[in-house]
Order: structure tokens, then sequence, then C-alpha cells
């Protein structure tokens, strides 16, 4: 079991070595001065007092110093008997220890976690500036996509991509379980019809098939032949097709004649029935009570309990984090590479964008106050159990560590301060007998 001088710091030694090898110096020359007064003339006596003087200031500093040291953190006078009102103000510090915590406890929550202090203090920064400046440094985003390269195919291999899928199962069957999806499925479309994004989606898909019939005219033809069997219709197009008439064709030259009137007008009705469409069924999926809503919840739950779903979840992670894991991997990662180029580009967004970083600050300084509201009296209980629990010695060789070099340079001062007090006084007491 270490000691507690084996467990004290390189400075703490030092320190301590230094002021015992100072107060040892001034002892030694007040005792060599002694000697010496008693060996030479009466007439050169004086000269050797004021040294002797000086000597002696900077043995009662040096000890003076230590004495004030040392109570702070033991009783310097072991078991020998001593006055109560002594003894009552040796070993400061384990004595006052629970007084030390609640005043350490204290002063924490009130410089540093009150929700008053913690406002002021980030108020007065802008944390969405600093954290973009990071994230924008290709150094600081470079660091980030490192360890993410390092550090996710070892999850994998530590945890186990079927463990991962598991848990992934697990939980987002549960999660969509207690999830009321007919309400997500119309706040989604409420989200698409208000912002128009069905319109770019309606104008983008009648892009592609226009652009399909007309460049694949075979395909097209023969979709429609099919269409036609389906329907029970293709003898008759064929018997038309002995007088003239090319029913296919027409058919085909009709449906690309309507494709094109509703890419040129907005308002076609066909494109008025698909939002009405939309619309009617936002207002049937937020009634959980309509048809509309049971059918989508059976259907949840009859996926859910489908055996070859569960499986193509787990299948489907496995997959993907095989797919990861390889290409995090290699030196030159897509993932790695997008990864770096996606932070670049969160942090270079956060440096334009004012109104975005207000946002962020504000909401980032509730959270903050509102924790240290809290969980401020958590933490300073906390602290303050932590030192009550603490052993007295534990406690004094942690505070000794960290301060008692710094104190024990004090009994060095405290000797060399003293010895120039007491020469100053010796040369003072000189020239009053030289004057007198």
């Amino acid at each position: 079991m270490p000691t507690q001088a084996q467990l004290s710091s390189p400075n703490l030694q030092r320190s301590k070595r230094f002021a015992t090898i100072a107060l040892v110096i001034a002892v030694i020359t007040w005792l060599i001065l002694i000697v010496v007064s008693k060996l030479l003339p009466a007439e050169n006596v004086w000269l050797i007092h004021i040294f002797m003087l000086g000597a002696e200031a900077g043995v009662v500093g040096g000890l003076a110093d230590w004495y004030a040291i040392t109570v702070l953190f033991r009783n310097p006078f072991g078991k020998i008997p001593i006055p109560r009102f002594l003894k009552d103000h040796t070993a400061i510090i384990p004595r006052n220890k629970a007084r030390i915590a609640e005043s350490m406890g204290k002063f924490v929550q009130e410089n540093f976690l009150s929700p008053k202090v913690v406002a002021t203090s980030l108020n007065s920064i802008d944390l969405s500036m600093a954290a973009g400046q990071w994230l924008a440094n290709p150094k600081n985003n470079v660091q980030v996509v490192d360890v993410v390269q390092q550090t996710v195919p070892k999850i994998f291999d530590f945890v186990g991509q079927a463990q991962i899928a598991g848990f992934i199962q697990n939980n987002s069957v549960q999660w969509v379980r207690n999830t009321q999806i007919n309400h997500l499925a119309s706040e989604m479309l409420r989200a698409v019809l208000e912002n128009d994004f069905h319109q770019d989606v309606l104008q983008r898909g009648l892009d592609l098939v226009h652009d399909w019939m007309v460049h694949h005219p075979e395909q097209t033809q023969a979709l429609t032949r099919r269409l036609f069997k389906e329907l029970g219709v293709s003898k008759l197009a064929k018997g038309a097709s002995f007088i003239g008439i090319d029913v296919q064709q027409r058919t085909i030259d009709s449906l690309i004649a309507k494709v094109e009137s509703m890419l040129a007008d907005p308002a076609h009705p066909f494109r008025l029935k698909i939002e009405q469409a939309a619309q009617d069924m936002m207002l049937q999926l937020a009634d959980p009570e309509s048809k509309a809503s049971q059918q989508l919840n059976q259907t949840k739950n009859a996926l859910l309990e489908s055996t070859a779903v569960l499986n193509f979840i787990s299948g489907a992670v496995v997959i993907l984090c095989d797919a990861i894991k390889t290409d995090l991997l290699k030196t030159d990662s897509e993932i790695a590479n997008n990864l770096q180029l996606a932070i670049q580009q969160v942090g270079e967004s956060l440096i334009q964008n004012q109104p975005v970083r207000e946002l962020l600050n504000d909401r980032m300084s509730a959270m903050a106050i509102e924790l240290s509201d809290q969980y401020s009296e958590k933490v300073i209980r906390f602290i303050s159990e932590r030192i009550h629990e603490w052993d007295s010695s534990e406690m004094i060789a942690k505070i000794e560590n960290e301060v008692g070099g710094d104190l024990h340079m004090i009994r060095v001062n405290g000797v060399v301060v003293g010895a120039f007090i007491g020469l100053s006084l010796g040369v003072i007491r000189a020239l009053i007998d030289l004057a007198f």
C-alpha cells in the first residue's frame, strides 16, 4: 500500500525539500554565528550580532510558517498534551471537512451552476457560431470523420451485427406498434400539401411518363396491347383495324395528348382531382375512427405480425451494417468523404445563417438553464457527499498535492523575509547604539 509520501506529487516533494533546506541553513548559520561571536574579540562582536539577529529572525520566520502550514493539515504535537485552545486550532482542514464540503458545494452552485450565471454566460457567447466555425474547419471535420472511421467498425465487431439488427428490429417494431400511424400519415400529407410539394412530384411524374411514352413507342404499344387484352377489347381493336381505324395508336396518342395538357395547365381538372383526393385522405386519416385510418392501422398490425417482414428488417440491417463497415475500412471511403462534406456544409450553413444560429442559441440556452435548475442541487449534493466520503488522510493528500507546493514555498519566504527583517533590525539597532 503506497504511503502518503509516495503518493505526493514531485512538485510537493521538491517544495518540502527546498523549505527544509532553507530552514536548516538558517539554523546552522545561527549556530555558527553564536560560536564565532564567542571566539572573536569583543570590539568586533557587534557585526556578528547583526548577522546573528538576521539568522535568528530567519529561523523564527521559517518555524512559524512551518507551524502555520502544518496545522492546516495535521496536529504537529501528536500525542503530546497541549492546552485545548492550541489543540482546537490544529488539523484545521480534516476537522472542518463537513463545512468545507458544504462550502465547496455552495460555491460551485452560486458561481457556476445557478440559472442566472448560466444564462449570463451563454448570452455573452455565440455557441452556434463557435460550433459552426469549428465544424467548418477542415482540420476539425477530418478528425471527426477519422474517429467515426475508426470507431464504427470496432463497434460492429464488438457488439455484433446480429445483435444490432435484433436491437433495431425490436425497438423499431415497438415504436411503430405504439405510433398512431394514421395521424403520422395525415401530418405528412398536410406538410406536402401546404408546401405544394405534391405539385412538384406530379409535374415530375408526368414529365417522366411523357418522355417514356414518346421515346419508347414499342414498349408503349406492347403495354397497350396487354391492357386491351386484360380489358377484353383486343378483338374489337383488331376488328377496327380492318376498316382502317388503329384503336391502339389512337389510344396512345390520346393518352399522350392528355398528359401534355396536364403538363401545360396547372389548373387541369385531373390535377385538381388528385389534390382534392389528397385533401380528403388527409382529413380521413386525421380521424382515428374513419375507415381509411382503421384499414391503415390494420395493415400496420398485420405487417408487424408477419415473420417475413421481421426477417426482412433484420436481414436489411445486417446487410446495411456490413456495407457501412466495408466502406469505412476503405482508405477512399465514400461514406467518410460524404460525411466530411456534410459536416463542413453544416458548419458553413451555421456561419452564414444568422436566424438559425439565433434559434439554436435560444434553444441551447433554454435547455442549459432548465438543466441547471433541475440538476444543480443534485450535482452539489454529489460533490458534498463525495467530499464527506473521503478519508481524512485521502483528503489531506489531495489538497496538499494541489496547493502544498506553493504553501511550502511560503516557508522559504518566511526564512528569507525573516532573515532580511532581522538583519534590518540589527542594522538599525547598531546605528542607534553608535548614535548614543
